[in-house]
């Protein structure tokens, strides 16, 4: 199977759409120097409408669909036929008309020219092939994290965003969110002193996989393309258990692991509020243990410990989803500041009533200041409220200025390797010295060889 489409197939299939769905004439933002509404597609939408079922691709959706005046969504994409028709027909309401195209091959997406960016929410083995095909086909992005399942990918992600002068928004959206910018302003405009160590924590064992049925080959469902999910992954025969949320999460081929996966929030935003952090070279021990049941077989629980060249620590570990021990936490000389998803704190707890100042080192992405920060009460006393922002209207504002999203693709980067590296680490159960500037282990080869992730059925970069 050859990555590129052949043209005679994507005219047929492309005639054949528009016939059936009688779509209107769209033409990209860019022709008209951006000042028109620009035109999506959902690449990977997921079971839109069952809770606890998945389905970041269709928040995704919806959030675009909600930003009317920018945009609008004008295809979608799913190897599941029922999903994408599911989608399609949530867009051709919203906008009360058949316009949408539905594809089961997210080639034929890309080949359209009147598309001007894609949203990409596919399992992660699949995250790199697209996202880079994208970038060639002139086609700016949003991706959802990781970058990919090896170092390599994420290599590969890096350089076609920037060859082809794409602009590339990562779905790390805690970013817009104004208490973890808050908490890195403050880390880096020296509230708590000299940094001495980071925390991480993310969730690991909480996620159990659910399907608890028999493991043999089972027929495809109709409806499902099997060889299009599995795509550059292993060729293994269809089970359900192999595509069940959350399983498919727990399995390698798939996915490298909670460790990445999930991490990769709060380890960016420890990059965010320490950017030594992505420049460094470190060493890294790393003791994990991998799961058992049924297909799955990637890490379930870890417990890392991160040495920078400057003496810097970061500790990085698993525990039970519970808000208030997650997140990321700072400490340095002069105190704390902790912040997850629950909220944010700090020793001492005046440090949280910090106003940016002349010369203040500010992260946020926007140029409006009316954006920035208000004030307002907690427990009393007055402290700065930092406004959080809308993660999708970030890459529609800066698809018009082609400045960096907040969520820029090295960012993104550095924040999938400090969930790989360390996995690399517990899976050969040694320490590791890692070269920042190379981006190479110092001294083992089996570790670099790590790096990368072969692809199968005959997948290939574009």
């Amino acid at each position: 199977m050859n990555f590129p489409m052949h043209r005679r197939r994507f005219l047929r299939t492309a005639a054949a759409a528009a016939g059936a769905l009688s779509f209107p004439t769209i033409v990209p933002a860019a022709a008209f120097g951006a000042s028109r509404k620009f035109t999506i597609g959902c690449i990977g939408i997921g079971r839109l409408n069952v809770i606890g079922a998945g389905g970041q691709g269709g928040r995704d959706m919806k959030n675009f669909l909600s930003r009317d005046e920018d945009c609008r969504v004008v295809a979608v994409c799913d190897p599941y036929r029922d999903r994408r028709e599911e989608a399609k027909q949530i867009v051709d309401e919203k906008y009360g008309d058949r316009g949408c195209a539905a594809y089961g091959d997210f080639r034929e997406l890309l080949a359209r020219p009147d598309i001007d960016a894609v949203v990409i929410a596919t399992q992660d083995h699949w995250h790199a092939l697209i996202a880079t095909a994208a970038a060639a086909a002139g086609k700016d992005m949003y991706l959802e994290k990781p970058l990919g399942v090896s170092v390599e990918q994420g290599q590969k992600i890096r350089a076609a965003v920037r060859r082809h002068k794409r602009v590339f928004q990562a779905g790390t959206q805690q970013r817009s969110a104004g208490k973890f910018r808050q908490a890195c302003e403050l880390v880096r405009n020296g509230a708590i002193g000299r940094l001495r160590e980071v925390r991480v924590v993310a969730p690991g064992p909480t996620y159990q996989p659910k399907y608890d049925g028999p493991l043999d080959p089972q027929p495809v469902p109709d409806g499902f393309d099997w060889a299009m999910w599995r795509g550059p992954a292993p060729d293994k025969p269809y089970n359900p258990g192999r595509v069940a949320h959350p399983d498919w999460y727990l399995q390698w081929d798939y996915c490298a692991g909670f460790i990445c996966n999930w991490g990769v929030h709060y380890l960016d935003i420890a990059h965010w509020g320490a950017p030594e952090l992505g420049t460094e070279s470190f060493e890294v021990e790393c003791q994990g243990t991998y799961r058992k049941k049924g297909f799955t077989d990637n890490i379930e629980g870890w417990n890392a410990v991160f040495t920078f060249s400057s003496g810097l620590q970061m500790k990085y570990y698993d525990l039970p989803e519970k808000e208030h021990d997650t997140g990321t936490k700072f400490t340095g000389d002069q105190g704390w500041i902790h912040v997850s998803r629950a909220g944010i704190w700090a020793e001492p707890a005046s440090v949280l009533q910090l106003r940016p100042g002349k010369g203040w080192n500010r992260l946020a992405s926007w140029e409006d200041p009316a954006l920035d920060y208000k004030m307002g009460k907690a427990k009393g006393v007055d402290v700065p409220v930092f406004a959080s922002t809308n993660h999708g209207q970030d890459l529609l504002d800066c698809m018009r200025s082609r400045r960096d999203p907040v969520s820029n693709v090295e960012a993104t980067f550095v924040a999938t390797n400090l969930g790989l590296i360390p996995e690399i680490a517990a899976r050969l159960g040694t320490k590791l010295k890692w070269d920042a500037k190379r981006e190479r282990f110092i001294g083992n080869d089996e570790a670099n060889a790590r790096l990368q992730r072969p692809l199968h059925n005959g997948w290939k970069f574009a």
